[in-house]
């Protein structure tokens, strides 16, 4: 069992597992359900519900063509900074900053490849099931693809008091955002460093230490 734990703990096990998850669910989801179609999974609290942005995560957008074309290259320059430093890390390294690390990365590959190949590779899904390679072509170019989400989570539904300021008597939903498996591995990783941060790196400052001591 330890030995299993120690091997689906490592980096490119967990990048592999991650990204191999989110890639499944998003083409499940893009062959069988037309824009906009849900269905619950545990009573009116957690629903797929398929959606997809041309943006960032939590479908978030950054603004036309050329906005979407900076942010899926901009995707892939961090993608690949990332990559380098976590498979650089020492193997004295924390073993939660190598898994942190890993989640943020895998959840980064995950969204660049539906922005760099879905357009290309899927019609478009409004009011109808997506087909794979369709004959005359993709919904978009390379780089111009749409990322699939589909995790809605709304817990909670009313209105604000009146006696609120700015927002008194408004509609809210929570939680309102759709997203995906890398979204989610993403904010796993993220959570996990601010939270652990000083017992992530409490070894490497110890070891410093330790070697100004000795000079």
């Amino acid at each position: 069992m330890k030995n299993f734990l120690s091997i689906i703990s490592k980096p490119i096990v967990i990048t592999f597992l991650v990204v191999l998850a989110d890639q499944w669910l998003k083409i499940w989801v893009k062959t069988n359900m037309y824009l906009s179609q849900e269905f619950p999974v545990f009573g009116n609290w957690f629903y797929i519900h398929f959606t997809e942005n041309k943006g960032m995560a939590f479908g978030m957008e950054f603004g036309g063509d050329w906005g979407k074309l900076a942010l899926s290259l901009f995707r892939i320059v961090a993608v690949l900074g990332i990559g380098y430093v976590l498979f650089k890390l020492p193997k004295t390294a924390h073993r939660g900053l190598k898994i942190s690390g890993a989640l943020i990365f895998a959840g980064a590959i995950g969204n660049i490849l539906d922005s760099v190949f879905y357009g290309v590779l899927f019609s478009e899904s409004f009011n109808q099931i997506a087909t794979f390679l369709p004959e005359g072509g993709g919904y978009a170019s390379f780089l111009h693809g749409w990322v699939v989400d589909m995790f809605w989570f709304p817990l909670m539904e009313g209105n604000f008091p009146d006696w609120l300021p700015v927002w008194g008597g408004e509609h809210f939903l929570f939680f309102r955002p759709v997203f995906n498996i890398a979204d989610a591995s993403i904010s796993v990783g993220i959570a996990l460093l601010f939270i652990f941060n000083k017992r992530f790196f409490k070894k490497e400052e110890s070891e410093a230490v330790e070697e100004t001591i000795i000079e």
